[in-house]
C-alpha cells in the first residue's frame, strides 16, 4: 500500500481511538465505583442504546472481515456463517433474553446460582465463561493484525506483532477506566460507523453492476473459477463426508452459540426492566440483519470485482477482503478515492475490533472478580475491592488474548469465531436452559453440564485438523490429530446436555421445590428482578 493509504488511515485509527478514549475519560470521571455501576452502567441505558451496542458487541472482525472473506473464497458455503449469526437471535429473544434479565444481576452465574449451592456453579460458570471470552479475543486480535499487514504491506510482522499489542492494551485501558457505561457508548459509536460503512460500500457495489444482482452473482462465479459450483453448496463442505459433518457442527454452534455468550448476556442487564431487555433484543436483530444482508453482497462483490486469487493473495484466510473491495471501488490503488475509501473501511474495521475487545474483556473481567472472586473472597471484604479485582482480571485476560492472538494470526477471524461458540453452545448453554426450565435440575447436574460441554469442546479442538496435522493449523509440523472434524459442537453440545442429565439423575440432592418456583415466577414475571 501507498504511503498515502497508511497516513490517511492511521489519521482515521488515531481519531476513533481519541473520540473513544475522550468517552472513557469522561466516564471515568462521572462513575462512582459502585459494581452496578462498573458491571451495568448503573441500568440506565433505553432499549434503543442497548440494541445498537448489542449490535456493535456482535458484528465483529469475524462478521465484518472474516464472513465477507469466506463468501469471497467460497461463495453459497460461506453463507452458513450468516445464516447461523443472524438465525442464532431467534434463540435469544425467545429462550434467554427476557428471563435473563429477570433472573440474574450481573454474569451468567447468577441465572445459574439462584436455585443451587452458589459456590460450585460459580466457579464452573466463571471458568467456561472465561474461556468462551478469551478464544473470542483471540479471533478479534487476527482480525487486528490481518489489517494492520495489509496496510503496511506485509512488510514487518514486528509491526503486526505491536498493532496485537496495542489493541490489547487499549482495551485494558477503556474496561479498567470506564466500564460498562463507556463500553456501550463505544460500541454504539462503532455501531453507527459500520452501519454507516457497511451501507456505502453494498450501494457502491450494486452500482458497479447497475442494480442487476443475476449479473453480480455470475460474475463472482466466473471469476472465482469454480464457475456454478461457487453458487452451489458443497465447495467447502461438500468435498468428503467429514466436511458435511463439519457443516452441520459448525451450523449446530453458531446457531446455539449466541444465547450461551457472556458478552451479550451481560448486555442484557445495562437496561432497566426485562420488557426494555426484550425491545433491545428486537432491535439489534433489526440492525444485525441488515447489516448481514449486505455482507452478503459484500462478499459476492468481492469475489466479482478483486477476484478470490487477489483475496488470497493477500490473505490465505480471505480476511482482507473488504478493504481490497474498497480499494478497487474507490478507484484502484494509487488513485485518490481508492486511498479515501480504503482508509475509511480500514478505520471502521479497526474501530469494530476495539469496540468488541472492550465488551468481551469487560465481561470476562466480571465473570473473574463477580463469580471467581467474590466466591472465594473473605466474607467482609467490599464490592469496591471486587470491581478493583476486575479491573486487574482485565489486564491478565488481555496478556493471553495478546499472546494467543500472535499464535493463530493466519486463521481466519469467522472460523475462530465458530469455535468460541462452539465452546459456548457446549457449555454454557446446557446449564442455562435446565436451570430456567428443568424443575428437578441439581447442583450436580449444573456443574457436570457445564465441564461435559466444556472440556470435550476444548479436547475436541486440540486433536483437530485446527492444531495439528494439516498444512494451516497452529502446528503444522507436528500430528496428534485424532478427530476429524474442525468444529467439535455436533459432539460437545449433546454431551454438554447429556452430562447434565446425567448429573441431576444420579444426585442425591432433593431439588429445592420453593427456589424453584421463585425462579419460575421471577423469570416470567419481573417480580423481584434487580
Amino acid at each position: 500500500m501507498t504511503g498515502h493509504h497508511q497516513t490517511l488511515a492511521l489519521l482515521l485509527f488515531s481519531a476513533f481511538v481519541a473520540v473513544t478514549l475522550g468517552i472513557t475519560t469522561w466516564v471515568s470521571r462521572k462513575r462512582h465505583g459502585s459494581a452496578e455501576e462498573f458491571y451495568a452502567g448503573g441500568r440506565l441505558f433505553s432499549p434503543m442504546e442497548n440494541g445498537f451496542a448489542i449490535a456493535g458487541d456482535y458484528m465483529s472482525a469475524a462478521s465484518f472481515l472474516g464472513v465477507t472473506g469466506l463468501i469471497a473464497l467460497f461463495g453459497y458455503d460461506g453463507l452458513l456463517y450468516v445464516v447461523g449469526f443472524l438465525v442464532a437471535w431467534l434463540v435469544v429473544l425467545y429462550l434467554v433474553a427476557e428471563l435473563v434479565r429477570n433472573c440474574g444481576r450481573f454474569t451468567l452465574a447468577d441465572v445459574i446460582a439462584a436455585r443451587m449451592s452458589e459456590r460450585p456453579v460459580r466457579i464452573a460458570v466463571g471458568t467456561s465463561s472465561v474461556t468462551v471470552s478469551v478464544l473470542y479475543l483471540v479471533a478479534q486480535m487476527v482480525g487486528a493484525g490481518s489489517l494492520v499487514a495489509l496496510l503496511l504491506g506485509r512488510t514487518s510482522e514486528a509491526a503486526q506483532a505491536w498493532t496485537v499489542i496495542g489493541v490489547g492494551a487499549l482495551m485494558v485501558i477503556y474496561v479498567s477506566l470506564g466500564g460498562m457505561r463507556a463500553t456501550t457508548w463505544i460500541q454504539i459509536v462503532k455501531a453507527v460507523l459500520l452501519l454507516s460503512g457497511t451501507v456505502a460500500m453494498t450501494v457502491l457495489v450494486l452500482l458497479r453492476f447497475h442494480g442487476d444482482i443475476d449479473r453480480l452473482l455470475l460474475t463472482a462465479a466466473e471469476r472465482s473459477g469454480h464457475g456454478k459450483a461457487f453458487l452451489a453448496p458443497g465447495l467447502k463442505y461438500g468435498g468428503s463426508w467429514s466436511a458435511r459433518m463439519d457443516f452441520i457442527s459448525l451450523g449446530v454452534a453458531l446457531v446455539l452459540g449466541t444465547a450461551g455468550l457472556p458478552h451479550i448476556l451481560s448486555r442484557f442487564y445495562t437496561v432497566p426492566t426485562a420488557r426494555a431487555a426484550r425491545r433491545s433484543a428486537v432491535w439489534s436483530i433489526g440492525l444485525i440483519g441488515s447489516f448481514y444482508l449486505m455482507t452478503i453482497v459484500l462478499g459476492f462483490g468481492a469475489a466479482a470485482v478483486v477476484g478470490p486469487d487477489a483475496v488470497r493473495a493477500s490473505n490465505a484466510s480471505g480476511n482482507t477482503a473488504v478493504p481490497l473491495l474498497a480499494l478497487d471501488l474507490g478507484g484502484g490503488s494509487g488513485s485518490t478515492g481508492g486511498t479515501v475509501l480504503f482508509a475509511i473501511v480500514a478505520a471502521v474495521a479497526f474501530a469494530t475490533i476495539l469496540a468488541v475487545v472492550a465488551g468481551i474483556t469487560l465481561a470476562s473481567s466480571a465473570s473473574v472478580a463477580h463469580d471467581l472472586y467474590a466466591t472465594l473472597r473473605r466474607p467482609h471484604a467490599k464490592h469496591r475491592s471486587e470491581v478493583a479485582v476486575a479491573r486487574t482480571a482485565a489486564v491478565g485476560i488481555g496478556v493471553v488474548a495478546i499472546a494467543l492472538g500472535l499464535l493463530a494470526r493466519d486463521m481466519n477471524v469467522a472460523f475462530l469465531v465458530g469455535l468460541a461458540f462452539a465452546v459456548a453452545a457446549s457449555a454454557n448453554l446446557p446449564v442455562l436452559l435446565y436451570s430456567l426450565f428443568w424443575r428437578n435440575f441439581t447442583t450436580r447436574g449444573a456443574v457436570w453440564a457445564v465441564y461435559g460441554g466444556l472440556v470435550p469442546a476444548l479436547a475436541l479442538v486440540v486433536l483437530s485438523p485446527v492444531v495439528s496435522g494439516s498444512p494451516g493449523a497452529l502446528f503444522p509440523g507436528v500430528d496428534f490429530q485424532y478427530f476429524p472434524l474442525q468444529n467439535p459442537g455436533i459432539v460437545s453440545v449433546p454431551l454438554g446436555f447429556l452430562a447434565g442429565w446425567l448429573g441431576t439423575v444420579t444426585s442425591d440432592e432433593v431439588p429445592d421445590e420453593a427456589r424453584h418456583a421463585e425462579t419460575e415466577v421471577r423469570s416470567l414475571t419481573g417480580a423481584g428482578a434487580v
